[in-house]
Formats: structure tokens, sequence, C-alpha cells
């Protein structure tokens, strides 16, 4: 059962969120929403089926809105201040789970960006997910480096995440272990269910299920 809290951002915004605490989580799992000028929140629907397996995988989960979506306070800051807000609410999450928790950051499109940005900053995680990457708009170089259990999923026919791009960068990432879902474009129209069989393999991994 999810309940609201607000997260406090340091010298920031306010922002709404939903938490859902396990009985002896294996994990936690933050997730991210799409770009908030183009009607992005936490309500969204692949953040929203990501949220569930991961719940009925036995992991705590935590989504929250952006700063200037929703009941959240601040403005659209182009993914800089963003980075604050998931900071932010991977910390609030750390402190309600048990010592030792592993802790996983998910992001949907604008999000996966952001959850790139912030993961390539040095924070520990166990694992990052990048749900559709719009590496058509986007740098997502800085992952370049990075050792998360690290996992990349678009749809072969999402245009904003090509796979031939896709491809290309993911052989730059070492890390990272690329999966595809056939017949989805970037919006996952009647494909939330195999998204999320790929998400539910991905949270057994780092939690060792």
């Amino acid at each position: 059962m999810e309940e609201h809290v607000i997260i406090e951002v340091p010298s920031g915004p306010s922002l709404e969120a939903r938490l859902a605490l396990a009985d002896r989580a294996r994990g936690g799992l933050v997730v991210c929403h799409p770009h908030p000028l183009y009607g992005g929140d936490m309500d969204n629907p692949v953040v929203v089926r990501t949220v569930e397996v991961a719940e009925q995988g036995g992991l705590s989960t935590f989504r929250f809105n952006f700063r200037g979506v929703g009941r959240s306070s601040g403005a659209h800051a182009k993914g800089e201040g963003e980075q604050d807000d998931v900071k932010a609410a991977l910390a609030l999450l750390e402190r309600r789970l048990p010592e030792g928790t592993p802790l996983g950051l998910a992001g949907y499109s604008f999000g996966a960006w952001v959850s790139a940005s912030v993961a390539a900053s040095g924070i520990s995680l166990a694992a990052l997910c990048l749900i559709a990457p719009p590496l058509s708009m986007f740098d997502f170089a800085a992952l370049a480096g990075s050792n998360s259990d690290l996992l990349i999923v678009a749809g072969t026919r999402d245009t904003y995440c090509p796979i031939a791009g896709l491809s290309a960068f993911a052989e730059h990432v070492p890390a990272a272990r690329v999966e595809t879902v056939e017949g989805a474009d970037h919006f996952f129209f009647g494909k939330l269910f195999p998204l999320g069989e790929l998400m539910r393999r991905w949270t057994d991994r780092w939690t060792h299920r």
C-alpha cells in the first residue's frame, strides 16, 4: 500500500511522492517519470507498471513528481535541478530501509536521462534501469564508466531510441544489458505486460531472488 509523502529537496522545492514499504524488503527502487513539459508525471502508465512489478517482487518503491509537476513546488529546471530531486528521493528511501538493503533506480524517457546523470555522478546504486532512453535528444555518454547492474529497455518501434543507436550506445557501456520489446513504440501502448516481465527479471537479478 502506497502512502503519500513529501520530499524536501535541500535548498530546493518540496516534492509530492508515494512510498510503499515492503515487509522484509529485498530491495528498494526509485522510479522517475517522463518529461514534465510533455505531460509526464508519476502516474504515467510505464511508471505505475514498473512500481507494481517491483512491489509484487517484494521491493519497497518510491515514485515522485519532479519539481513543478502536480503538487510539487518549483519549476522545470532542464534536468539539472531534477537531478537533485532524484538524489533527495534516493536518500529518503534509503533512510526508510534497513541498512544494507540494495537500492536501484529506474527512469523512463526524460526520467532515464536524469537517472543516468545521477548514476554517473558517483552515487552508489545496486542497479540502474533506463526505459526508452531518448538517445536522439539527450547525451548519455557519461554512463560509459558505469559498473551498476544496468538494464536498457526499448521498443523496436521507438523513434526516440532507435535500435541502431541503442546498439551503438551499448557498445560503449560494457555493463549494459539491452532488452527490446517487439512492436513497442516509445510509449509502450499495448506492451506494458512484456515490459513488466523484463523489469521483473531485472529486479530479481540484483536483489538475488
